[in-house]
């Protein structure tokens, strides 16, 4: 087997798995934000959105991303997930708002569904974008610190940190002023702990993943020349 390159490649290489790995993503953002956030559950006495048993997952195919593939193909899935986010909320608005049929009679339930709230709509891009980004550079950062070792360290230091942002952007957006300013800190809080408890409980997925994806694409990627810019589009591999 040919020895993984440690560094970036000074030019664009094509990797075998990384469009399934950004479908993924792209896929788990979009059915964890419709079908997730349409419902909330209650176990046990505790009352949570169901989204945020699978809304995490794209936390971890973060990480992989990241840690397999670097910063700059990272940036660019963030990038592709960010614009489906809002295609996803404008075809949203615009089906809601179509007149029904005189012979059909879901518009109701399909609002309940599908009728999001501007303001979480636009709390819930603006989180996305900034913990996406926040976890991707700690990952990146923190695998040149490490050394490349101890990749737990990474996964869950940057989901502290990336779901940290996320919560704190959220939950003040979509819900302060209409929620009592207690809740809102409640649930923030809350469900940072659960989404971090979650990416450690996946740990050992991302290491079976990372480690296959590694190995099937021969590359060990740091960023130690990386620009870490949200909006650079140029670089390594960018």
């Amino acid at each position: 087997m040919d020895k993984p390159d440690t560094h970036a490649p000074s030019a664009p290489r094509r990797f075998r798995y990384f469009d399934i790995v950004m479908a993924s993503f792209v896929a788990v953002l979009l059915l964890s934000n419709v079908i997730g956030a349409a419902k909330l559950s209650t176990v046990a006495g505790f009352t949570f959105g169901a989204g945020i048993l699978f809304f995490p997952i794209s936390y971890v195919i973060g990480d992989v991303l990241t840690e397999v593939y670097g910063y700059a193909k990272a940036r660019r899935v963030i990038w592709v997930g960010f614009a489906a986010l809002i295609f996803m909320a404008f075809m949203s608005w615009v089906v809601v708002a179509m007149p029904p049929a005189e012979s059909w009679d879901g518009q109701e339930a399909y609002e309940s569904v599908f009728g999001q709230v501007p303001r979480i709509v636009l709390a819930s891009i603006m989180a996305f974008w900034a913990g996406e980004f926040v976890n991707s550079y700690v990952l990146a950062r923190m695998k040149i610190w490490t050394k490349g070792k101890a990749l737990w360290s990474r996964t869950i230091g940057s989901t502290v940190f990336g779901q940290a942002v996320d919560s704190a952007i959220f939950y003040p957006v979509a819900f302060l002023g209409v929620w009592e300013t207690r809740d809102v800190l409640i649930v923030m809080v809350t469900n940072w702990l659960l989404k971090v408890v979650w990416e450690a409980v996946l740990t050992p997925v991302t290491y079976a993943v990372v480690g296959k994806l590694k190995a099937a694409e021969g590359v060990e990627l740091f960023d130690t020349d990386t620009d870490f810019s949200p909006f650079a589009t140029t670089g390594k591999d960018a």
